[in-house]
């Protein structure tokens, strides 16, 4: 999904996280554990080192987030954009399966949430049946029933509620034209044959059924609660918190819900009594504040993470430098090209523009080589068992003069360009601005506030020509990339996410159709890589970077690491507070 993750295959994951920026000599004191050898000592606290910025959390206290937008989506069926899914499927509702709340390796394996297991398949994976825990109930009392995860399903096919990922629809049976429940009708391919049995039928056999049921969209909404476009700013709480108030743009607060289960959740602590979210600030402020830690801000972290600009700042400061990690994201950034309409409809031009952009300048506007990495292919690292291919051999700082020969032998000499980017991409957008001049192109740079700029850019009508957004598998394998990316049956007049390009190419869906069918996994990665390389020649998109996640938190902070199941994210489901007796707000 954008910019978030389920793929850290393990092994690629644990060998290409970053040493450098999380490091400090001695993270005995801030991870609370022992660090047992120099070797150990030398990896700083996250994911890398399988340590935990502050060590345990203590009961108790509220916990800051601070944040420099609004959620494009609460809404279960709506949420498909990191960091807002890390939010709300760890802290206000559950899904049937969810990914254990550990550092390192451990994060992107799965574990049972409102289900007793895994699913249990049947006709060679074509049916997938769940069972209810016992007794699960939501914020006022109401027991959970499967007809409300069935119903939240059916919701994302919703033409009005947009936004949210497009599983279900591509692989429930029979609703090739189904439009949602709110008109009344509902969907064949998902029986409840009682209160806590759910069964889905698919269109063809998915071995990883059990991975695609981690996201919000297999959460429960009661369709008494149902308030269609509404619902996003009042979800109805399955998980250990409840929304106490929330003035869209400036705060939400979030306080414990009483009706949640400990016993029935093996992976939420739900350490903070409260949590209160500050939007609308600043993005380099927040940064600021938490490397402070003063007041309130000690128990602070922010959302979604700490600007690339901003860890200069914290590098010399040998204490704040003991409460940040460098996580390896597993998504790949691209610049995407509107293939729809001129000029990037013609393949020589796009051609030319992987030719044109400069690679080592993305990763330069955004931190340096310790932050990022220049992209060579369209697959992170890690769905290629940590490899990276590099099938065309362009420069990293890009080749202008062929791009300019290109451009030319298209007739396209004189080019013009839009480039659309969310309000922090700003620097990376100017970057390309400059690597594109010295091709011919002229571009201009808009810029989109954060929480508006999913929708903006998913309005196919009004898409603009250039894009910069990231994407990031779902799980692992690349089953959850190049067909959100590439495939375009999955482009949508409003809400469309993945296919940015609008790229509809004929012999690309009729190969992703035929891998789909492959049922040897090894099989089936070999050939998702060849298509790769098929791809980057027919360039709908430039790849630019694989990224590095800086977070930071506040010096009250404890239970704080990216957890590679949400790309690196902080784990809501596990971080609280030192002394919550310090913590205000």
């Amino acid at each position: 999904m954008t910019r978030r993750t389920h793929a850290a295959l393990a092994a690629a994951l644990a060998a290409t996280l970053t040493l450098g920026l999380g490091a400090c000599k001695n993270d005995k004191s801030d991870s609370g554990g022992d660090a047992g050898s120099t070797a150990a000592a030398s990896k700083g606290p996250g994911a890398e080192s399988g340590s935990i910025i502050g060590g345990t959390p203590a009961k108790g206290g509220t916990l800051n987030v601070l944040t420099n937008q609004d959620f494009a989506h609460l809404d279960p069926a709506r949420n498909w954009v990191l960091p807002h899914m890390d939010f709300g499927t760890r802290l206000i509702y559950r899904t049937l399966v969810t990914f254990k709340a550990e550092p390192g390796a451990a994060g992107s394996e799965i574990v049972p949430d409102l289900a007793t297991d895994l699913g249990k398949s049947s006709d060679g994976g074509k049916v997938w049946t769940f069972t209810l825990k016992d007794g699960l109930k939501y914020e006022d009392g109401s027991l959970i029933k499967s007809a409300d995860i069935k119903y939240n399903v059916e919701r994302s096919f919703s033409p009005d509620l947009t936004g949210g990922p497009d599983y279900a629809i591509q692989y429930l049976a029979g609703g090739e034209n189904y439009k949602g429940p709110l008109g009344g009708e509902h969907l064949a391919s998902i029986e409840t044959p009682d209160d806590r049995t759910i069964v889905f039928h698919l269109k063809r056999a998915v071995a990883e059924f059990s991975y695609t049921t981690t996201l919000p969209t297999f959460s429960p909404v009661p369709q008494a609660q149902e308030k269609g476009t509404q619902y996003d700013s009042r979800p109805f709480s399955s998980g250990p918190y409840k929304i106490e108030t929330y003035d869209r743009g400036k705060q939400l607060v979030l306080v414990r819900n009483t009706n949640w289960d400990q016993a029935s959740d093996t992976v939420r602590k739900a350490y903070p009594d409260r949590i209160v979210v500050t939007q609308g600030l600043k993005g380099g402020q927040v940064d600021d504040r938490i490397i402070a830690s003063d007041g309130a801000d000690a128990s602070a972290i922010e959302m979604p993470w700490m600007q690339h600009e901003s860890v200069s700042k914290v590098l010399p400061k040998a204490d704040v430098k003991a409460r940040m990690a460098a996580e390896r994201t597993g998504c790949t950034d691209m610049l995407f090209m509107n293939t729809a309409k001129a000029p990037f409809d013609d393949p020589k031009v796009r051609e030319a523009m992987m030719y044109a952009v400069d690679r080592e300048a993305q990763v330069t506007a955004f931190g340096g080589p310790a932050m990022a990495d220049v992209a060579t292919s369209f697959l992170p690292p890690a769905l290629t068992g940590g490899d990276k291919a590099d099938p065309l051999k362009i420069p990293a700082a890009g080749d202008p003069a062929k791009a300019k020969d290109l451009l030319k032998a298209a007739g396209k000499s004189d080019l013009k360009a839009s480039l659309t980017v969310s309000l922090g991409d700003k620097t990376r957008a100017e970057a390309i601005q400059q690597s594109l001049a010295k091709a011919g192109v002229q571009v201009t740079v808009n810029t989109v506030d954060p929480s508006a700029f999913a929708d903006t850019v998913g309005d196919t009508k009004n898409a603009p020509d250039l894009v910069i957004q990231g994407w990031c598998p779902d799980y692992p394998s690349a089953a959850t990339f190049f067909p959100f990316l590439f495939d375009g049956r999955t482009i949508k007049e409003k809400g469309n996410q993945g296919n940015y390009s609008q790229f509809k190419d004929q012999a690309t869906m009729d190969r992703m159709d035929q891998i789909a069918a492959m049922t040897d996994v090894a099989e089936a990665n070999k050939a998702w890589q060849q298509l790769d390389q098929d791809l980057l020649k027919k360039a709908p998109a430039v790849p630019l970077m694989w990224q590095r996640r800086p977070l930071l938190t506040g010096s009250n902070v404890a239970g704080a690491f990216g957890n590679s199941g949400y790309a690196g994210m902080i784990d809501m489901a596990v971080v609280g507070l030192k002394d919550p007796s310090k913590s205000k707000g």
